[in-house]
């Protein structure tokens, strides 16, 4: 058991306790328990995994606040292969080309059709300049700094893949 100020560790210490099941004593009467999976480097806040029958859930828990780590004990192989695929996106089937061509053309249309300034930029859709879209041209394919356009567009897009 480790009484600390976490915060001041840094990166070194902390890495030994990711891929641990741990206990973090945040409180006078408050515990969290999980596997470590990653520690933020700039405010030290914790990311704790737990797997139960319910599915997998996620804790952040503010660097700032611990005041104890526990090691309970170190993951084993599966475990580790676990924490590693809980944030992976499952994969899409893939489209062939000419599928992904009809789909682009689907997205353009419809984007013009809601009059947003789109072009073709090779495999590529931009937006008004701000936002990319690339293939399959899904919501979760459109990349821009400019979150209200984001966000609308992702919207656009959903309410595309609705109507088929």
């Amino acid at each position: 058991m480790m009484q600390c100020r976490w915060p001041l560790l840094g990166p070194l210490q902390w890495i030994r306790y990711t891929d641990k099941q741990v206990k973090l004593k945040v409180g006078k009467h408050e515990e969290h328990r999980g596997w470590m999976l990653t520690v933020d480097p700039v405010s030290a806040s914790v990311v704790l995994v737990d797997f139960s029958e319910a599915g997998t859930s996620v804790r952040v828990v503010m660097g700032h606040a611990v005041e104890e780590v526990e090691v309970l004990q170190d993951a084993d192989a599966e475990t580790v292969q676990r924490l590693r695929s809980a944030f992976v996106l499952p994969k899409t089937p893939s489209l062939d080309p000419q599928e992904l061509r009809t789909r682009k053309g689907d997205v353009q249309c419809w984007l013009e059709k809601n009059r947003v300034p789109v072009e073709e930029e090779g495999d590529k859709l931009r937006v008004a300049k701000v936002l990319t879209i690339t293939a399959p041209y899904g919501p979760e394919d459109c990349c821009s700094s400019n979150q209200i356009i984001l966000d609308r567009v992702q919207r656009l897009i959903r309410m595309e893949n609705e109507r088929f």
